[in-house]
């Protein structure tokens, strides 16, 4: 088993957009009970990646509560740099 940031970065390269939710929804069953599994961690964890250039801020959206959601995507360059960085 990857730690927990490892595997958020490894969900990215696919290519696929993803909000902090829909990592959570996809990890729930193995990494739920993770302290850093809390939404404040995970947005955090997030950000992190997206300042470090390992994914980018694609779209963004308000939520049925007027919530904003933001949606990531990791492009080819950045897919190279995190399999590079997770072997």
């Amino acid at each position: 088993m990857r730690p927990l940031f490892q595997e958020v970065l490894h969900l990215y390269t696919d290519g696929k957009e993803r909000s902090r939710q829909m990592v959570q929804d996809e990890l729930r069953d193995v990494y739920g009970n993770f302290r850093a599994f809390k939404d404040h961690q995970m947005d955090e964890a997030l950000h992190t990646a997206m300042s470090n250039g390992l994914i980018a801020e694609h779209r963004y959206e308000l939520d049925e509560n007027g919530k904003l959601v933001m949606y990531y995507k990791s492009d080819q360059d950045m897919i190279d740099l995190i399999n590079n960085y997770i072997k």
